[in-house]
């Protein structure tokens, strides 16, 4: 094996550990039985998995499937897209009590995180801040709901949890957000001083 390749592949063995690690059964149901870790641990190493399989594509087939994601858009909007339909309360409900709909949820957040990393390389600060300016406020409706509603909102989990995972979420957003700005500043400081 060749020095180059070398990370590709260990990133790629990364990945699926990382996905095999997260659905052996005592671990899935541990994460799963807390909807604060089910969406904040579970929902990232998955996507993470997704991600770190990816690196691990050939450079030729790497560009060859960029054909359909221009400056990140396609696999961006459909990251958003999943993580919002991931986040309604009668998904997890039902991801905890059909197989088949656990297998989706798993299934499209590798993907999700699979489109994520080549996409956010490709986008601009311009693409980037419109995707976050619609995931982050998004995020943070759904935290507030999460947080604020005087019911359970998901039957398998109890409101304290349910309560959890909004504040939980809300910092998330937040973090976000400033990691975004910090990132974007620094990037417009070093094209300022390129010039």
């Amino acid at each position: 094996m060749s020095a180059a390749r070398k990370p590709v592949v260990i990133r790629f063995a990364a990945g699926v550990a990382l996905l095999a690690v997260s659905m052996l059964p005592p671990l899935r149901q541990t994460l799963e039985s807390s909807m604060s870790l089910h969406m904040l641990v579970q929902y990232p190493a998955l996507m993470l998995a997704g991600a770190l399989m990816t690196m691990a594509l050939p450079p030729a087939l790497a560009l060859r499937l960029s054909t359909w994601n221009a400056v990140g858009i396609s696999g961006l909007t459909a990251t958003a897209l999943i993580l919002a339909v991931l986040m309604i309360p009668r998904v997890l409900d039902l991801a905890l009590l059909d197989p088949r709909v656990e297998g989706a949820k798993v299934a499209a957040l590798l993907f999700a995180g699979a489109v994520l990393w080549p996409s956010w390389r490709a986008a601009g600060l311009m693409v980037q801040a419109f995707f976050l300016g619609s995931v982050v406020p998004m995020t943070i409706v759904i935290a507030t709901l999460y947080q604020d509603s005087p019911v359970r909102l998901c039957n398998a989990y109890r409101i304290d949890d349910q309560q959890q995972l909004g504040l939980g979420l809300l910092w998330i957003a937040g973090t976000v957000t400033v990691g975004w700005f910090v990132h974007a500043g620094r990037h417009l400081l070093l094209a300022d001083a390129g010039e």
